[in-house]
Parts: C-alpha cells; sequence; structure tokens
C-alpha cells in the first residue's frame, strides 16, 4: 500500500503480576499501519464509502498478517482486539471508517476463527499518543479473563494527517484472574444473589 508510511510492532511478556509468578506468562501483541489520511486536505466528504473500499480490505490483509506473524499462529491468538487513532486534520469518523467494515475485520476474525466482535477504539490524537487496544475472548465475550488492554505509542505518528489502524491480540488472559465472568453474574442477580 502506497499510503503506509510505516509498520510498527509492539509485544510485551508478564511473568509476575500482583507479586506472584503467573502460572501461565501473558503475552500481548499490537500491530499498527502509519498511513496517509485518503480523507485529509479535503474538507467534509459526504461519502466515505470508495476510500473504505480500496484501502480496508488490503490494509485488513496485511494488519492481520502481521498480528498472525507477531503470535506465531491464528489459532494461538486467545483474545482480540482493534483501534484506530486519527490525526488532529482528521475527524473521529475518518478513524472509525477504515476499521469499521467488514471489508477490514473480518480477515482477522476468519484467520483466528473468532465467533466473537472485534472491540475496538477510534479516536483523534497526535504524534505519541497512546494507542489503546481493548480485547476480549475471540470466542467468548463474557470471559472476563480476557478482557485486557495492549497499550503503546508511535513517537512520530499520527501526522496531523495521518491515521494508525492497529490490531492487538493476547496469549492468555490476565495471569489471576477473580472477578467471574459476565454469565456468574447473571445468574447471581437472577438468583437475587445481591
Amino acid at each position: 500500500m502506497s499510503s503506509i508510511r510505516k509498520l510498527v510492532a509492539y509485544q510485551e511478556t508478564t511473568f509476575i503480576e500482583g507479586g506472584r509468578s503467573a502460572p501461565r506468562p501473558l503475552k500481548l501483541f499490537g500491530v499498527a499501519a502509519v498511513l496517509k489520511n485518503p480523507w485529509a486536505g479535503r474538507g467534509f466528504v459526504e461519502d466515505l464509502r470508495p476510500e473504505i473500499r480500496s484501502i480496508a480490505p488490503e490494509l485488513g490483509a496485511l494488519l492481520t498478517a502481521e498480528i498472525i506473524r507477531a503470535v506465531g499462529s491464528g489459532e494461538a491468538v486467545e483474545g482480540y482486539g482493534k483501534a484506530a487513532v486519527v490525526g488532529t486534520d482528521g475527524e473521529v469518523e475518518h478513524a472509525s471508517a477504515l476499521i469499521h467494515t467488514l471489508r477490514f475485520g473480518n480477515h482477522y476474525r476468519q484467520a483466528v476463527g473468532a465467533k466473537s466482535y472485534l472491540s475496538f477504539t477510534n479516536t483523534r490524537g497526535g504524534p505519541d499518543c497512546p494507542i489503546v487496544i481493548p480485547l476480549m475472548h475471540k470466542h467468548d465475550e463474557g470471559m472476563r479473563s480476557h478482557y485486557l488492554t495492549v497499550q503503546f505509542s508511535i513517537l512520530d505518528a499520527p501526522a496531523p494527517d495521518e491515521i494508525v489502524v492497529a490490531l492487538g491480540a493476547s496469549v492468555g488472559g490476565r495471569p489471576h484472574h477473580r472477578i467471574g465472568d459476565r454469565y456468574q453474574d447473571l445468574r447471581e442477580i437472577e438468583a437475587g444473589d445481591a
């Protein structure tokens, strides 16, 4: 893609949480593309679809290949999510446009065999702003052990006329998760258990 200025990869592994060794280290991954905002400098653009259709599929395929390469396989991915940050000359709608389309997200969903929707953030910011990617379990959105966040920044991105588009993944959940899951809460509430 000629509009991509750079690709960035991020990885962290947590061995100790809460002063205790993790029974299984938590691995978090992020990959991001920094690209020219195709709507920058054009004023208010009514129809964003032509650029969505020309950019999102290729971007989705590229970032999916990068995150799978980083993790090792689609099967290994447990938690997943996406994010976009538009530079200050753009609209949040521009960030949303590239990630909130099946032409982008289906690449990742299919590569990891996911059933859950892709959790997301879409924001506006400048260089070195946080890129925050919320994660959830790829098969079960009520599984709170995988409510995680990948966060990193890129020192020189996004420029005012750029968009950062990112995918995140986890191998594992929080090391000592102990808050139950959504289904436990529902059972307790239905039973009148305060």
